[in-house]
């Protein structure tokens, strides 16, 4: 079921890719997702992580992190996921992007969707919960301090993909003009 969660929502970590500059990363995306929705049946079976594509993640909050935008202060809200206010404000514009509010309210769609994907990997992680709850002083510090720490490395990694795909792009012609400059100075001599 997990699969199928993290397939459906492809639209929003697409259109984030790219609103981030990291179009290889977009591509790759649209290609985990096409492969996954005919070979995996919708998604349930994740065929494109056994052929070497491996699961990534965007959403409007990264985005607008990415551009420089601070978190503001963080939040738990019911039947969602740890949140700042940044986020908060990307999870409802990540809402619009969702396959199933053309048929269901955005936001509502997106709260169900959450909630019904949160109480999943509270299952699927049971244990490593109640590690962390037994080990924890401060349980709502410990899961706050893990959420921004989390989220600062997915910026970080955002910003970085970027990077590096642009160096990559820029390279080959970097590299040329250095040979052109380099085959004129030789030839002037």
């Amino acid at each position: 079921m997990a699969n199928a969660f993290y397939n459906l929502a492809m639209p929003k970590r697409f259109v984030n890719k790219v609103l981030q500059g990291r179009l290889p990363s977009a591509g790759l995306e649209l290609t985990r997702f096409v492969l996954n929705t005919t070979v995996g049946v919708s998604g349930f079976f994740d065929v494109a992580s056994r052929l070497g594509l491996d699961k990534s993640d965007a959403d409007t909050g990264q985005t607008f992190g990415v551009y420089g935008v601070g978190p503001g202060p963080y939040l738990v809200l019911p039947l969602l996921p740890p949140l700042t206010v940044r986020d908060t404000v990307g999870f409802a514009a990540d809402s619009f992007m969702d396959p199933l509010s053309l048929f269901v309210t955005p936001l509502g769609a997106d709260i169900g969707r959450a909630a019904a994907s949160r109480i999943n990997e509270r299952a699927q992680n049971m244990t490593l919960y109640q590690d962390v709850e037994d080990t924890s002083l401060d349980l709502y510090a410990a899961v706050r301090n893990g959420y921004l720490q989390r989220r600062r490395k997915s910026i970080d990694d955002a910003t970085r993909d970027r990077d590096t795909d642009w160096e990559r792009i820029a390279d080959p012609f970097e590299s040329r003009e250095k040979s052109v400059h380099g085959a004129e100075a030789q030839s002037t001599q």
